[in-house]
């Protein structure tokens, strides 16, 4: 099978945001994620590690958000670390350094972010 068929353009952008990648079935290894139509292996979806999970997810939310973290307004660093929160990313150990790097600000300032969307 190759790799233009329907589900695999579907899931495409999903795979993208986490950072993964899209093969074809006979390069499949354990831990893959097949893409199975109709009973068929179409292809296998490769989760990475978690190194990189960060960066991909502020990829990610700076494409929703249409800016860089640093060039956003406050309310949409607010919303970005909303979605960042709901994604898991302060779970990751120095993630919240990270995020405040790339927001250019500092990490009381994420913290009280963080504040202001768990209480909402």
């Amino acid at each position: 099978m190759t790799l233009d068929h329907p589900l695999v353009e579907a899931v495409n952008p999903i795979v993208e945001a986490l950072g993964a990648e899209i093969l074809p079935p006979d390069q499949a290894q354990p831990g893959d994620i097949p893409l199975r139509w109709n009973g068929t292996d179409i292809a296998v979806v490769r989760l990475t590690g978690l190194e990189g999970a960060l960066d991909h997810m502020i990829a990610s939310i700076e494409t929703e958000l249409g800016a860089p973290l640093a060039e956003l307004s406050r309310e949409k660093k607010q919303q970005a670390v909303g979605i960042l929160e709901s994604r898991g990313a302060f779970r990751m150990r120095k993630s919240i350094d990270d995020v405040a790097d790339r927001m250019q600000v500092s990490r009381i300032t994420v913290y009280n972010y963080l504040n202001t969307v768990n209480k909402t």
